[in-house]
């Protein structure tokens, strides 16, 4: 072990016994501004599969934090820490302003990338990050947790089928009450919009949004509004409601803020032969051409959970196998579409959006 790499103690499985089946893989952390940093840290400690091999942040107390959670070294450099032997993935967690500095040399170098969302602050920066990582050839994936759940996996297998019929609206919900609770304190660089680029609208709506461009693929225009309620962060939006149209006809809008106290439904589908809704986790379907979907009880007839966005990616590294990650293009996209939702929401007009192809 050389002087840039750590070890891991008390794991459920020793490395030695893990690596009969599975080669510990060299993952390392860049960046760990983001909120969902803890979090992501205590899946690394967990996995017997990997060896963190050092932490870099430009906030020198931040980076040893994170290096003792992790119970490796703080690495001196961007360039140090992808130089670092045997390194096959990245974990980056800066704050958005910097992701495209990062992974940029993250791509030069050639090591699969897990990017916190959103990709980029819009559509330029994001398309550049996701050449660089298209052309590098390596695994990507952010943080659209939403893909692995049973419910919208249904959904989406339903609309790809035609089993809704003609598809009159989609409203999409993700909300909480954080704000109330104090949970930025310590992160308050979420907050101020010329570091992360959206407020509380893009931070939650992000992940609503990619459900709806995975279900729905011919965006035609977008508009929204945004508020400020608590006016808690000067500049920064706290909730907002975006009208999406799609070329086929279909009219969906998405919800997001930092205030609500309880969110009791989280995806609603209705169309001419079908009607699916998404009430804590549960799917609640009506259609009488789908065996026992009576509106009452949930569906039960769903394809397993995946797991997490974050563990999908660990997975991959160590398979090969990215099927169910988000890709760079997709992420880029969600960018592009969040900024042009913010500037209909400034200009209070609609804006047209390229469709995905």
């Amino acid at each position: 072990m050389n002087g840039m790499e750590c070890s891991k103690s008390s794991l459920p499985i020793s490395p030695q016994t893990f690596s009969k089946r599975l080669p510990l893989k060299k993952i390392a952390l860049l960046g760990a501004a983001h909120i969902h940093t803890p979090g992501f840290v205590k899946k690394l400690v967990a996995r017997p599969d990997y060896h963190i091999a050092g932490v870099w942040d430009h906030d020198a107390d931040r980076a040893l934090h994170n290096s003792e959670q992790l119970g490796c070294h703080v690495i001196s450099g961007v360039q140090e820490l992808l130089k670092i032997e045997g390194l096959e993935a990245v974990i980056v967690c800066a704050e958005t302003d910097r992701h495209e500095e990062l992974i940029e040399q993250v791509a030069k170098a050639r090591k699969h990338c897990f990017a916190e969302k959103p990709l980029g602050m819009g559509k330029a920066d994001s398309e550049r990050m996701q050449k660089a990582l298209e052309d590098a050839g390596v695994l990507f994936q952010t943080g659209y947790f939403n893909r692995s759940k049973a419910a919208y996996r249904k959904i989406k297998e339903l609309i790809d089928a035609g089993s809704f019929g003609a598809i009159s609206r989609i409203r999409l919900n993700n909300c909480h009450s954080g704000l109330q609770r104090n949970i930025f304190e310590g992160w308050e660089w979420l907050t101020d919009m010329k570091q992360s680029g959206v407020g509380a609208f893009g931070d939650l709506g992000t992940h609503v949004l990619d459900l709806l461009l995975w279900f729905m693929g011919d965006l035609d225009s977008v508009t929204a509004t945004l508020n400020q309620p608590m006016g808690r962060y000067p500049g920064c939006d706290e909730n907002g409601e975006a009208i999406l149209r799609f070329k086929s006809g279909v009219i969906a809008s998405i919800a997001a803020g930092w205030l609500d106290l309880a969110q009791p439904m989280t995806a609603q589908v209705s169309g001419t032969k079908a009607h699916a809704y998404v009430a804590q986790d549960e799917l609640y379907l009506v259609g009488d051409e789908i065996p026992n979907a009576d509106g009452q009880s949930p569906y039960t007839d769903l394809p397993e959970n995946l797991p997490h966005a974050f563990d999908l990616f660990l997975d991959a590294v160590q398979s090969g196998n990215g099927a169910n990650l988000v890709s760079p293009k997709e992420a880029a996209y969600r960018s592009t579409v969040m900024e042009a939702i913010y500037q209909a929401a400034e200009t209070r007009q609609w804006v047209s959006v390229e469709p995905y192809s």
